[in-house]
């Protein structure tokens, strides 16, 4: 009925919109873009929204927006909901081809068959009733309105092999499965006819899934055959598990990529660590760009075993993206994780960003640049002996307060434009301040110092707060400090 020979390669990324965007699906898709791309193919989005009651619009567009912030693009786009006429069609020609059948069984028929079964010690399975009705008989049932739902007349002895890029060969007994339901009533196509149907239209070359779906591929290499069409090659690749090895899932943590983007985890380091959940390259390496990835990206090194979500390994790459991205870009994602009258700057970022492990940090750590901080005067105390230190304090304040205001400055500028061009540090008052400090006594003089500035512990080290503050600011949180030393 069907013929559409396979031309290029075509991969589809297919999920339904019954919950939000997860990893899982976040890698399968991942692994069909770079395969399209490796191959110079096409790169299918179909949205699978034929279940009525669980598909939701938002589902949908947290799909979308999963993929458009993991940068992946899609060719073609198609909503099965409106492709309904199209599985019709192919219905009413697999009944008409009697490939198909009409079956009127109901619910307590077929739990009575189910129990019985059971009670034989055997696996349950359609007993076939419908299929050897006549004509006239389906022609009165349906006269009388009587429900029914599409079985696809599957051979009773035999097998089904296909070959799975990853797993090698896979076979399943026909004998097990019985007449397989591909439709609730002519206008609700089920899950496993739909797809084929599309695959088939859509001349998808590879299905590129989760290990789940291997017990629906049998079912679907028989429809494609009963519909005349070539199945595609199959993938299926390795489930994500925890780190106790079970099945990832809502019950033991976050599944949802918006969640991951929502507590600052970069894109970029999302796409990297989610690619190596199942896959490697050829060098052992494992900080990769995209296109360092789509060159190497090869399905023959996609393991078999299930791969080890693990967040430590998220974090160091997301770490890493941090402190290697270039700031002016990583301070247009930052800005969306302080508050809105807090005005972030790259001076700023910069003496944090290496701090950072995610950018639902980032308050915490900059808090201190906007906010006076309040501590204890011990804190200025370095090693805590208390001598010297309000001398070494007033020395540094009127050793600043002589110097210029761009001795703060950590930029340079283009000589034409004058715009910024890149932070240069070290800036010109650490070099004065290092210039006249004894080199025995750093600690004397910087760490109280540092603590005036930020009123903490630990925290960027004091050239760069003072270069983020500029010059007044700093002033004055050192001659708080020393009040607060000759006050108490």
């Amino acid at each position: 009925m069907a013929d559409n020979p396979i031309k290029s390669i075509r991969v589809r990324f297919a999920p339904s919109p019954t919950g939000p965007f997860h990893i899982g699906n976040s890698r399968t898709a991942l692994f069909n873009w770079f395969f399209a791309k490796n191959h110079n193919g096409q790169f299918i989005l179909r949205i699978e929204d034929t279940d009525k009651e669980r598909s939701k619009p938002e589902f949908e567009e947290d799909i979308i927006s999963g993929l458009k912030s993991l940068g992946l693009n899609w060719d073609e786009f198609y909503r099965q909901s409106e492709r309904i006429e199209i599985y019709k069609k192919y219905l009413e020609k697999m009944l008409e081809e009697k490939k198909a059948y009409r079956c009127f069984c109901d619910k307590e028929q077929l739990e009575i068959e189910r129990q019985a079964m059971f009670s034989q010690g055997l696996a349950p399975k359609y007993s076939g009733h419908c299929r050897y009705l006549k004509d006239e008989a389906i022609n009165n049932l349906i006269k009388e309105n009587k429900p029914f739902v599409v079985r696809l007349k599957v051979p009773e002895e035999g097998e089904v092999i296909f070959n799975d890029l990853i797993r090698g060969h896979i076979k399943f007994n026909l004998n097990l499965l019985g007449d397989i339901v591909v439709a609730k009533n002519l206008e609700e196509p089920l899950y496993n006819f739909s797809v084929v149907v599309d695959d088939i239209l859509m001349k998808v070359s590879h299905v590129i899934r989760g290990e789940d779906h291997i017990s629906n591929t049998p079912k679907q290499i028989i429809i494609f055959r009963a519909l005349g069409a070539e199945e595609p090659i199959f993938a299926h690749l390795p489930l994500i598990l925890n780190s106790d090895r079970s099945k990832m899932s809502k019950r033991y943590g976050d599944t949802e990529l918006r969640l991951y983007l929502d507590d600052g985890y970069l894109p970029e380091a999302i796409v990297n660590f989610l690619t190596f959940l199942g896959w490697h390259p050829k060098e052992d390496k494992e900080v990769m760009t995209v296109s360092e990835i789509i060159k190497d990206f090869n399905l023959k090194r996609v393991q078999k075993a299930g791969a080890i979500f693990n967040i430590e390994k998220l974090n160091w790459f997301n770490k890493h993206y941090i402190a290697s991205m270039d700031i002016y870009e990583l301070l247009e994602k930052a800005v969306n994780f302080v508050p809105s009258e807090w005005p972030l700057t790259i001076q700023i970022l910069e003496a944090v960003r290496g701090r950072l492990t995610k950018l639902s940090e980032l308050e915490k750590f900059v808090e201190f640049f906007f906010i006076r901080p309040n501590y204890p005067k011990e804190l200025l105390f370095w090693k805590g002996k208390e001598e010297f230190t309000i001398e070494n304090m007033k020395k540094l304040y009127e050793f600043i307060k002589e110097s210029e205001e761009k001795d703060f400055l950590t930029m340079d500028y283009s000589p034409t434009t004058g715009s910024p061009l890149a932070i240069s540090c070290p800036s010109t008052i650490e070099k004065k301040i290092l210039g006249v400090i004894p080199e025995n006594q750093k600690g004397d003089y910087l760490w109280p110092l540092r603590v005036a500035l930020s009123g903490k512990e630990a925290s960027p080290g004091p050239f760069e707060i003072m270069t983020a503050l500029g010059k007044q600011e700093s002033l004055e949180r050192l001659q708080i400090a020393i009040t607060k030393l000759e006050k108490e």
